[in-house]
């Protein structure tokens, strides 16, 4: 969705094109049939600045901001039988069941934006470095650190050799031994958390596949990897940053989890099989009553 992406552009903007960006997003049903004279007017900016914000959604023109405002709006109108829209906010009168609602509808959102804004080319390629890859090393601290946990137990699954690594040290250390059989993934919602970015560029140094998952396309540890792809935020009261881009991570290392297991089937439903008795081996039984 375009409007997902100007959100998630919004903070990395200069204040000329963040103008053009907050005025597009309070009212993008408004501007349809507008030029980009008339935008630039109405924002205090200039068409030059219009051009400029469209060119840094990645469109390559005003025409094709238009119609990607129209096709979201049509989107829109055909799920209007669903849930009407409720906004991010929860108030502390509000009841659970608003509550709910409120989380549920923006968690589909940013999983629908995700989806939609994937790059499926850069999907595919991490997903070919990576099932062909001697080591997996995964980068990630704090909520990320989380995240990197779950992608080394998704991969080591399936028979793949990943490491979750979320202390700058030990990261680096890995990092440093990597070579060009090898693969790094770095985890970071901001993409500017120096104990990710460190290893992820000593990673390439050392010649490793390096592949960065983040909510900021621009951000520094995004422009550190060979491969990039993006996630899609669900803030709302009391989740914001990571926290609430959460799901939408888990998305797409769901879609490369799946994508590396498909590529590696003879492997990953061997492990599987290997595996699936230690689960239910460690299930408590149930008493039986005398």
């Amino acid at each position: 969705m375009i409007t997902a992406r100007i959100r998630s552009e919004l903070p990395t903007l200069s204040g000329s094109l963040r103008k053009v960006g907050s005025y597009v997003l309070a009212d993008p049903v408004g501007i349809a049939g507008t030029s980009a004279a008339d935008l630039g007017r109405r924002t205090g900016t200039s068409q030059a600045t219009v051009t400029r914000f469209c060119q840094a959604l990645g469109l390559d023109s005003y025409q094709r901001l238009l119609l990607e405002l129209a096709k979201e709006q049509g989107e829109k109108d055909d799920d209007a039988g669903r849930d009407r829209p409720l906004g991010p906010d929860i108030g502390p009168d509000d009841d659970l069941e608003h509550l709910i609602s409120v989380v549920a509808q923006a968690d589909l959102q940013a999983l629908r934006s995700t989806r939609d804004q994937l790059d499926r080319t850069a999907l595919e390629s991490a997903a070919q470095a990576l099932a062909r890859a001697r080591r997996i090393d995964v980068y990630g601290v704090g909520g990320s650190g989380v995240l990197a946990r779950e992608t080394e137990a998704r991969l080591f699954g399936i028979g793949m050799p990943a490491r979750g690594w979320t202390e700058v040290h030990a990261a680096e250390t890995s990092a440093a031994l990597l070579t060009p059989a090898d693969a790094a993934v770095a985890l970071s919602h901001s993409g500017r958390t120096r104990e990710v970015l460190a290893p992820l560029r000593l990673a390439a140094e050392r010649g490793a596949t390096t592949i960065a998952i983040t909510g900021d396309p621009r951000s520094p540890v995004a422009q550190a990897a060979g491969v990039h792809l993006t996630w899609t935020a669900a803030e709302t009261s009391f989740r914001r940053g990571s926290f609430g881009a959460r799901h939408s991570a888990l998305l797409i290392l769901d879609c490369l989890y799946a994508r590396v297991a498909q590529l590696t089937y003879d492997r990953a439903t061997a492990s599987i099989a290997l595996t699936a008795h230690i689960s239910e081996d460690h299930a408590a039984r149930p008493r039986r009553r005398s």
